[in-house]
């Protein structure tokens, strides 16, 4: 969208610049913006918290849902059988519970996926080899890659649906290809000996999905029989813990800051702990934003999720675009305090140009009363 305003316009009480020295009596700064903080955008200055509403109605309205309640009918051995969460056209969010090894392989014809362990620790089998896989751990999965997941541990797995797309890593302009995490520390599998050993002639079967509807194939021998490859397309892993986020301390980066993976019609975001902004005058906490062109949802992974009251590790919140949304009464007061000099935090992030519509196995562990956290 092109601005039509040629230089930033002003009206009234208002900072000299974004996220900055705001005004004393309109401390409470609202981006209004388009593109997901990349369009043109203004900051709104206002006297009263722009999410200090007392009555909602209607469907429109932040959700909280606790994973950690869903029912065992959530535990499945393939991934295709956990519950989608959020979904539109171009992806599906899910939480997988696997206890035990998969019996069977998987092949998602439908698009890459991405998953992120939250719990557990296991092996990781696939066309391309073998990976330990641990808490923490990012995996993505080309489209159609043959996989399978034993567990050593109880696993539990977000997973991030691609739909007729392919995950890439975001352009990071001039700080350059090596910030956030140097490709580097991207792993791929291998063709050692624990790959080797498990190859087989018994009967293996393959659960392959396409448009959402699954077949399956069978093979009189165990289809993952690879003996080497060579090539630039396989499965990758990282772990929140090898990312270095980009920090300023004069100003609040916004959340593309932290991108991780982006496909053409979303981003995948990981805020991971930090120093919080030093300067006297800027923002400490996350700004308040009506960002009206993608729908927000935050998987909350560890830690103490400073800009949130009463949100638990393995905990979603979902911000569909259309309202304002920003930190919580106790979390701001804490910023304008500079009470924190270091946030304790690890989330997964999805941003989606498209709306998203929550299912009933959303609803079901659904905090109804999480619209009015924001009241003081």
């Amino acid at each position: 969208m092109r601005n039509p305003a040629r230089f930033p316009l002003k009206e009234g009480l208002h900072s000299r610049q974004a996220h900055a020295d705001l005004p004393e009596l309109a401390i409470y700064e609202r981006e209004v913006g388009r593109e997901g903080f990349f369009g043109p955008a203004s900051h709104l200055h206002h006297k009263h918290p722009p999410t200090a509403w007392v009555e909602w109605e209607g469907d429109l309205r932040p959700r909280a849902m606790d994973l950690n309640q869903l029912t065992p009918l959530a535990s499945a051995r393939s991934p295709f059988c956990a519950p989608v969460i959020l979904h539109n056209a171009h992806c599906q969010y899910r939480f997988w519970h696997c206890d035990e090894a998969m019996t069977a392989l998987v092949r998602n014809a439908d698009g890459d996926d991405l998953l992120f362990v939250h719990k557990g620790h296991g092996d990781f089998f696939c066309d391309y080899g073998h990976f330990a896989v641990t808490e923490g751990d990012y995996i993505v999965i080309p489209r159609s890659t043959m996989w399978r997941l034993s567990p050593r541990s109880p696993m539990q797995l977000l997973m991030i649906e691609a739909t007729e797309d392919s995950y890439q890593l975001p352009e990071k302009g001039m700080v350059g290809q090596h910030a956030v995490f140097d490709p580097a520390m991207l792993e791929h599998p291998h063709i050692n000996e624990t790959f080797l050993a498990q190859q087989d002639e018994n009967s293996w079967c393959v659960d392959v999905k396409r448009h959402q509807r699954l077949s399956r194939i069978t093979y009189p021998f165990n289809p993952l029989d690879a003996q080497g490859w060579h090539g630039d397309l396989t499965v990758m892993k990282i772990n929140w813990r090898d990312i270095r986020p980009l920090m300023s301390h004069r100003y609040h980066l916004p959340p593309s800051a932290h991108t991780t993976f982006v496909a053409r019609r979303f981003v995948v975001c990981t805020f991971v702990p930090r120093p919080i902004e030093s300067d006297p005058g800027a923002l400490k906490v996350p700004f308040y934003h009506s960002n009206d062109d993608f729908d927000e949802v935050l998987f909350y992974h560890a830690g103490d999720f400073f800009s949130r009251d009463n949100i638990d590790a393995g905990m979603v919140t979902f911000h569909p675009a259309g309202f304002t949304h920003g930190p919580h009464p106790k979390a701001f007061a804490a910023g304008q305090a500079h009470a924190k000099t270091f946030t304790d935090e690890v989330a997964v992030m999805l941003d989606t140009r498209d709306a998203l519509h929550i299912t009933a196995a959303a609803e079901s562990v659904e905090n109804p009363q999480y619209v009015y956290s924001w009241r003081g």
